[in-house]
C-alpha cells in the first residue's frame, strides 16, 4: 500500500555551496588612517639626504631708517647667519617582505600575492611615516616646538579660549590643526556647550571641524596618555617660512615620492626578498611656525579602552 505523504527532496544551502565560488576581497587592514598630515605638508626634495636650515642673527640689529631728503643720514648694516646652520637627515622606514615563490605561483588568483604583500606592507610603513613625523624625538612636530610656543588649557578640556591662543602664537597665515579624534571630539562638545558649533569646511572629500576658518586635522598618531593630548597649530611651506616635509626624489624602483621598492633576488629555499624603504624628515623653519596646547583633557582611559592602543 503506497503512502499518501510524499517526501520533498531538495538540495540544500551547505551542499549548493560546494559549487559556489565565493566572492573574495583583497585584505583589509583596520590600522590604515587617512594620514591627513602628509597630505596637508609641503615637500622638499633634498639632494644627498641633508637639508640645511640658515637663519638670520640677530635681526633686531639690523639698522635701517626712514630718511630725510639728505642721503648722508643713511645707515650702513648688514644681515648676518647664524653659525653653524643646523642640518637635517632623513630618515629611514625599511623593512625586507619575504614571499615563497610557491605561494605567488599558486596562489595567486583572483588577487595576486606579491601585490597585495606589498601593498599592505606599504600601508604600514607610511603609518610609521605620519607616527615619526609627529613622534620622532630628533625631528618629530612635538620635539620641535620652542618653549615660548607651548600653551596649558584653561580648564583642562579644550576651548574655543584655548585654540585663539594657539592662533595668538601662529598667527602669521595659520594652516590648520592637528590633534587626536578624541580632543577634536571634546571641543566640539565645549562649543556646543557654548553655543557656538563649529563650522566644517570640506578637504578631499570629507569634513573637517574648524576654528576661525582653521581646520582640525585628526590623527591617531598624536598620543593620549592618562586621559590627555595635545593639539598642535602649523603653518606650512618653505615661501611661508613653515613646516617642510623632506624626502629624497630619484629613488631606484621609485613607487611614489621618497618610497622604493627593489627586488632583492630568489634565495635557495625560493623566498623572494623586496626591500621596502620609505625615506622622510621633517623641518619647522621658525619657530614662530608651529605652537602646541599641551594637557588637553579628553576623558579617562576607562572610558575609552579601545582608543589608546598607540
Amino acid at each position: 500500500m503506497a503512502s499518501n505523504t510524499t517526501s520533498q527532496l531538495a538540495l540544500g544551502d551547505q551542499g549548493a555551496r560546494q559549487l559556489a565560488n565565493a566572492t573574495k576581497t583583497a585584505p583589509t587592514l583596520e590600522t590604515v588612517s587617512p594620514r591627513w598630515l602628509t597630505h596637508l605638508l609641503q615637500w622638499t626634495p633634498v639632494e644627498a639626504g641633508i637639508y640645511r636650515l640658515n637663519k638670520v642673527k640677530n635681526a633686531d640689529e639690523v639698522r635701517v631708517s626712514c630718511a630725510k631728503r639728505d642721503e648722508s643720514e643713511l645707515p650702513s648694516t648688514f644681515v648676518d647667519y647664524d653659525a653653524p646652520a643646523r642640518e637635517y637627515f632623513l630618515n629611514a622606514v625599511t623593512t625586507v617582505l619575504d614571499v615563497h615563490t610557491r605561494v605567488s605561483d599558486l596562489y595567486s588568483s583572483p588577487h595576486d600575492q606579491i601585490k597585495e604583500q606589498l601593498r599592505l606592507t606599504i600601508e604600514i610603513i607610511k603609518e610609521k611615516q605620519e607616527s615619526e613625523l609627529i613622534n620622532n624625538p630628533d625631528y618629530g612636530l612635538l620635539a620641535s616646538v620652542a618653549p615660548q610656543q607651548i600653551v596649558y588649557p584653561l580648564t583642562g578640556a579644550p576651548t574655543p579660549d584655548d585654540l585663539d591662543e594657539l592662533l595668538t602664537k601662529v598667527w602669521k597665515e595659520p594652516a590648520f590643526f592637528l590633534t587626536h579624534p578624541l580632543a577634536i571630539a571634546a571641543f566640539g562638545r565645549e562649543c556646543t556647550r557654548r553655543g557656538v558649533p563649529p563650522p566644517t569646511v570640506s578637504l578631499f572629500g570629507s569634513q573637517f571641524l574648524t576654528w576661525r576658518g582653521i581646520p582640525l586635522i585628526p590623527s591617531d598618531k598624536v598620543p593620549v596618555a592618562d586621559g590627555k593630548t595635545k593639539i598642535l597649530l602649523l603653518r606650512v611651506g618653505e615661501k611661508r617660512q613653515g613646516v617642510v616635509g623632506l624626502y629624497q626624489p630619484g629613488l631606484a624602483g621609485e613607487q611614489s615620492p621618497g618610497l622604493s621598492v627593489r627586488f632583492m633576488g630568489i634565495n635557495r629555499n625560493a623566498i623572494a626578498s623586496y626591500l621596502i624603504s620609505l625615506y622622510c624628515s621633517l623641518v619647522v623653519q621658525t619657530d614662530d611656525a608651529l605652537a602646541v596646547l599641551e594637557d588637553v583633557e579628553v576623558g579617562k582611559y576607562h572610558e575609552y579602552p579601545d582608543t589608546y592602543k598607540r
